[in-house]
């Protein structure tokens, strides 16, 4: 798959700005709190969420170069990337972390990447944890051989990502008063809290447990506009064991939310986000008569009807 221009992603038709759709639900209700789902995941059918907001710019940044890009095994960043690829005519290159994997047969994830025309690389979770250092990099791209790679860091979490979420606190405007949304590498929650008029306030869940990502989202905003912007904070109380762990008690609230309200849950991130919540309301966090809007970053995978 080969590209002479820069494709241009609004080629594809995403649904912007995407939908905001109010809910009844006794469980804020009661407390006297509006709850709103900000529809992400209705963007576009493969690139959803907070996918499309940090990939489209940085696809554009491309200008038709290989995309390098890195992610886990289950890495929703990869298979956005990898359906961007084959959407748009642009080559694609997954690093995943996990050598040992390369001698198993793909998950249904990388699958989709690779049916999609992603090429995947593995390198060992030593050399993973490493891919930030110049000289680390430098050595994983020359055993990759690509000419002149356009890198994405993990979960696309970059200068131009971070600007681009901006527009997502810019769609919000007014609607809410607090915005919510779960958190990875943190870029979608710097430029959402970049976006936000003054006076409201963004919140985010982290799904990984280590307590650092409050500094990389501030560092993210230095980088993308110079300073600290707009009024945030995490709560870390809710990534139920860390990334990718999800518990029998995770899987019945987001079952119960599906059937309450006919919206599918996402497990990794959105039911940690929309868990917290609850849990936050139920403790007396939010003043009665808050508007709270919760970002639906992605879609399940595999999709659950």
């Amino acid at each position: 798959m080969t590209s002479s221009a820069a494709p241009d992603p609004a080629v594809l038709s995403p649904r912007l700005p995407s939908p905001l759709q109010e809910l009844d639900d006794d469980r804020f209700a009661r407390r006297g709190l509006r709850l709103l789902l900000k529809r992400d995941d209705l963007i576009h059918p493969e690139l959803t969420g907070n996918k499309w907001r940090k990939l489209a710019p940085n696809l554009r940044a491309a200008a038709g170069r290989t995309v390098v890009t890195f992610g886990g095994a289950w890495s929703n960043h990869l298979r956005a990337t990898a359906a961007a690829g084959r959407l748009l005519g642009l080559r694609t290159v997954g690093v995943v972390r996990g050598h040992e994997l390369a001698d198993r047969p793909l998950n249904p994830s990388l699958a989709r990447c690779a049916a999609d025309g992603m090429r995947l690389h593995y390198v060992d979770r030593s050399t993973y944890r490493r891919k930030a250092e110049p000289e680390t990099l430098a050595a994983v791209l020359r055993d990759l051989g690509v000419e002149d790679p356009y890198v994405v860091p993990e979960g696309g979490s970059n200068v131009p990502a971070v600007r681009g979420c901006r527009a997502l606190g810019e769609e919000l405007g007014d609607h809410a008063d607090v915005v919510a949304l779960a958190c990875g590498t943190g870029g979608t929650l710097a430029g959402l809290a970049a976006g936000l008029p003054p006076g409201r306030r963004a919140l985010g869940v982290p799904v990984l447990k280590g307590g650092f990502l409050a500094a990389d989202v501030q560092a993210l905003q230095e980088r993308a506009f110079g300073s600290r912007r707009g009024t945030w904070w995490l709560d870390e109380r809710f990534h139920f064991g860390g990334y990718a762990r999800v518990t029998p008690e995770l899987d019945a609230f987001a079952e119960d939310f599906t059937a309450r309200h006919g919206v599918p849950v996402e497990r990794l991130y959105v039911a940690k986000m929309l868990y917290a919540l609850v849990a936050l309301a139920e403790e007396g966090a939010f003043a009665r008569g808050t508007t709270i809007a919760a970002v639906v970053t992605g879609s399940p995978f595999p999709e659950r009807s």
